[in-house]
């Protein structure tokens, strides 16, 4: 039987959501959770509603400005309340025995690296801890005598089937990409792109800034660094295969030529499932794969001229160092400034190319930093270089 004392950093996000969804499914099937935290942001109502029904120790705003409308909200229910950065930090270092770190972008950073060091099992849905200081959040983890799990879909995948502390053993990892919803746009169609237009996934149910990302691609490049950190192996054993009907989530070919696979519908409670049990096995009301229904798969080679986010990560992965944070950072400036209407779709990747080079120039890219702050101030020196970068695209446009 599954129990575990359970914290939620981003409970209101869409992981978060969903992480809680599962947890009162397995309950139906005899599983036991004890909350200790939940932390969200802005969505005070849902945060409230989430809290009364698992009655967390704590529940935590990251927003100071929101803490008296959360007290109020839980008023008379004995749950302690919170805010601020500061508070969602302590919130992670509480005992628990699995910590689901699902904050989105750089902000999610010190609370995973937080969570990290409590030897907790971290199921880890935040990309930037891995991509800014990968090695360093794993060894943290394993000194603390914790587990890392991952939750992206296709990095759960490869977890699944690989050889557990045998990567000689693994020829190749393959990343598998929808293609996201401009895969047979030409560049002249995706030079006019839409916001809106970009966070309409035609598989995923995701947030609007991952969904940009997915419509660059650069999620996949983002997803090649992590890989290579969570399953050490190098850039030149890592590919990526278009798949529309995102059924295959990832592969692992391995020395002798078998291919392993893990394969499902596009949900991602499958992968949270397979991070809040394991090693064990959850029973939920999942999608079932009928594959006589699907009739057959498809799979193409990523065009890196209409998505050139993959070169660019691949690169990255290439230099080492402080590159890869650099990349993530540059991303997520230039994605959040065509979300905002200041920036073409197609210079997302031109800023993200020109911050790499300017980075690169002013040293930015040399040493990996040790651990979370080091890893924080190159993030926060590397969107000074994109803001500029994409104000001035802005002006010569």
């Amino acid at each position: 039987m599954i129990r575990r004392r359970i914290t939620v950093l981003g409970s209101t996000g869409s992981v978060g959501c969903s992480t809680l969804d599962l947890m009162a499914e397995a309950e139906k099937g005899g599983a036991e959770f004890q909350v200790e935290a939940l932390t969200g942001g802005a969505n005070i109502p849902v945060l409230i509603e989430q809290a009364r029904r698992w009655r967390p120790r704590v529940a935590v705003t990251a927003d100071p400005n929101r803490l008296a409308e959360l007290r109020d909200g839980l008023a008379g229910t004995g749950v302690e309340v919170a805010a601020g950065d500061a508070a969602v930090v302590e919130a992670a270092t509480r005992p628990a025995d699995w910590v689901m770190a699902s904050i989105v972008g750089s902000a999610g950073l010190r609370s995973a690296w937080a969570a990290a060091g409590t030897g907790a099992t971290l199921a880890l849905a935040n990309k930037e801890s891995l991509v800014c200081c990968g090695p360093a959040l794993i060894a943290r983890v394993a000194q603390a005598g914790g587990r890392l799990i991952p939750v992206d879909s296709e990095h759960s995948a490869i977890f699944q089937v690989f050889p557990a502390g045998q990567p000689e053993q693994v020829a190749r990892l393959v990343l598998t990409a929808s293609g996201g919803p401009f895969r047979r746009a030409s560049l002249d169609e995706m030079a006019r792109v839409t916001p809106e237009q970009a966070v309409a996934h035609p598989n995923w149910s995701m947030g609007a800034k991952i969904s940009v990302d997915s419509a660059t691609m650069a999620n996949k490049g983002l997803e090649m660094i992590e890989a290579a950190y969570l399953f050490d192996q190098p850039a030149d054993k890592i590919d990526v295969v278009v798949h529309p009907e995102s059924i295959i989530h990832s592969l692992v070919e391995m020395v002798d030529g078998s291919t392993l696979a893990q394969l499902g519908p596009p949900d991602m409670k499958t992968p949270i499932a397979c991070a809040l049990a394991w090693p064990e096995r959850v029973a939920w009301d999942a999608p079932r794969l009928d594959l006589a229904q699907l009739g057959k798969l498809t799979f193409e080679a990523p065009d890196e001229t209409r998505f050139p986010a993959l070169f660019l990560a691949r690169q990255a992965l290439r230099a080492g160092g402080e590159a890869p944070a650099v990349f993530n950072a540059a991303n997520e400036v230039a994605a959040l400034a065509f979300l905002g209407r200041r920036l073409a779709f197609l210079n997302i990747a031109a800023v993200v190319a020109e911050t790499l080079e300017r980075a690169t120039s002013a040293g930015a890219a040399g040493e990996a930093g040790q651990g979370c702050e080091a890893a924080l101030a190159v993030d926060a020196k590397t969107r000074r270089i994109a803001e500029a970068v994409v104000q001035s695209l802005a002006e010569a446009a």
